[in-house]
């Protein structure tokens, strides 16, 4: 049995992954379950997966999940550090990150330096800190598996190829759920609307960073670093239907593409099974269902946010850090109807403006320039 700690367990993510291992009870066997507040869901699944461990990462919820896990002799722990600790644990063989922003960065670090093999969904680990992380892994022989849907397309399409033949990586977005307004129309959105994507059931960040191309931005900078390719050579297209995952272009001409349904079962499983495939009872995928696929260029006056992407890529050092720290504290304002949609990217302006640089930064730095980033997205909100 492969013996599984999944962190953030009670969000969209981990609520598919346990989907999976449920499935496939006779491969996986859930050791420890994290979750960042949702107290209650997290001890529903610790006792229908049989968990030898949960750990809440707020603690002002630590006297309730205890409380209601004192009939099991299930291990209750709580904060940062017990996160951490987990994710270093020998008690597990693999660790799916499926937490939400930085969060994830240091139970990714601690993951690598225990050897496990990691399914990432926290793409914020590689955005922000890329070249360690990947560079970490190498060093301790470590597999980062991707859960994203689009790096496991592409992953996917990479399997047997020569890594000389690869011309370019093309990666697919729905253009999220405001694609069909204008600029202008976007100023006076609200939340509620700009979460209503089209085709794809997330949490509500990702889904506003979905909107934005924010997200999009980030999967590039992750892909820049997952498969080891100039940013030069990683392309975003826009594509409605959200059935082409991704593409990859060789250099005789040819592009591979991964197409199927909406939906994260399937990286995940392929995350978690590599290098098999599960036999998913899910829907099957039918092209007949979809006889147009269109695609187009991005429109960079409409989503700024991409272009600032590729330029902290090419920047380096701490400036994706800078980004991401900024983005988080303008998603949560907007979602929290304390600032406006447009603010996203003013705020991530500003931050990277105003904020410090290192260009060769330590996880120290990392933890610095994330936090300088959010204090200054918070000044430029008024928050």
């Amino acid at each position: 049995m492969e013996r599984v700690t999944l962190l953030g367990s009670t969000g969209s993510i981990g609520e598919q992954t346990l989907d999976i291992v449920r499935r496939n009870s006779d491969r996986f066997h859930i050791d420890t379950l994290v979750a960042h507040s949702r107290w209650q869901r997290l001890a529903e699944q610790a006792r229908d997966f049989g968990a030898r461990a949960v750990v809440i990462g707020d603690k002002n919820h630590y006297a309730d999940l205890k409380a209601a896990l004192s009939d099991t002799n299930i291990i209750v722990e709580a904060g940062s550090e017990a996160i951490r600790d987990v994710a270093a644990s020998y008690r597990s063989d693999t660790i799916v990150n499926a937490l939400v922003g930085y969060a994830g960065m240091h139970p990714t670090l601690a993951a690598i330096g225990s050897g496990k093999r990691i399914a990432l969904a926290n793409k914020e680990t590689l955005v922000v800190g890329g070249d360690l992380v990947m560079s970490e892994a190498k060093r301790k022989g470590v597999d980062i598996l991707p859960i994203d849907s689009e790096h496991s397309a592409i992953m996917q399409c990479l399997e047997g190829e020569a890594r000389k033949s690869i011309r370019n990586l093309i990666v697919t977005c729905s253009g999220g759920a405001l694609r069909d307004m204008s600029y202008e129309e976007m100023a006076t959105v609200t939340p509620e609307r700009a979460l209503r994507h089209p085709q794809w059931q997330m949490g509500a960040k990702i889904t506003i960073d979905s909107a934005t191309l924010v997200n999009k931005g980030f999967e590039v900078i992750e892909a820049r670093w997952l498969f080891d390719i100039a940013p030069e050579h990683i392309k975003v297209v826009i594509h409605p239907q959200s059935i082409v995952h991704s593409m990859v272009e060789f250099t005789d001409g040819s592009v591979k593409a991964q197409l199927g349904n909406a939906d994260m079962h399937t990286p995940i499983s392929y995350a978690l099974l590599y290098p098999e495939r599960a036999a998913e009872p899910m829907e099957h995928f039918s092209i007949l269902d979809y006889p147009t696929l269109s695609f187009a260029a991005v429109d960079h006056q409409k989503y700024p946010a991409l272009g600032i992407a590729y330029e902290c890529l090419e920047r380096g050092g701490t400036a994706a850090c800078t980004m991401n720290g900024a983005n988080e504290v303008a998603v949560a304002a907007f979602l929290g109807h304390k600032c406006g949609y447009h603010d996203i990217v003013g705020a991530i302006r500003y931050a990277l403006k105003e904020a410090s640089f290192v260009a060769k930064p330590t996880i120290d730095d990392y933890d610095a320039a994330n936090a300088e980033s959010r204090e200054l997205a918070a000044r430029y909100l008024k928050l």
